[in-house]
């Protein structure tokens, strides 16, 4: 079993930078692909970013494209989000997921462990 613990998450302007964090507790996390994903009031959770058990592969949601960078310490057993060139429209909770099946990255329901999720508020 995994826990996972979000953190980083604020109020910054849009334009601005903010780098979450996700620690992980369990000896098993190098065998997790673990993924970022968001959800804006009034809408569904959405996919932002994964990366692979043994960080060989990255993938990201369209609209995070080019700004965004998924990477992991499995020394430490953290998973980070760096976000850059934020808008107002990034603004949502954030939340760290673990997958330890095949499937694909993309869909929440391929995930097995959450985070409770960090806030991120990007002012216009």
């Amino acid at each position: 079993q995994v826990q996972l613990a979000e953190s980083g998450g604020g109020l910054v302007q849009a334009g601005g930078s903010l780098r979450l964090s996700c620690a992980a507790s369990g000896r098993t996390f190098g065998g997790y692909a673990m993924g970022w994903f968001r959800q804006a009031p009034g809408k569904e959770r959405e996919f932002v970013a994964a990366i692979s058990a043994l960080s060989e592969s990255t993938y990201y949601g369209d609209s995070v494209k080019g700004r965004f960078t998924i990477s992991r310490d499995n020394t430490k057993n953290m998973v980070y989000l760096q976000m850059n060139s934020l808008k107002p429209e990034d603004t949502a909770d954030y939340y760290c997921a673990a997958k330890r099946l095949s499937g694909s990255y993309y869909f929440l329901m391929n995930y097995d462990y959450w985070g409770q999720g960090t806030q991120v508020t990007v002012s216009s």
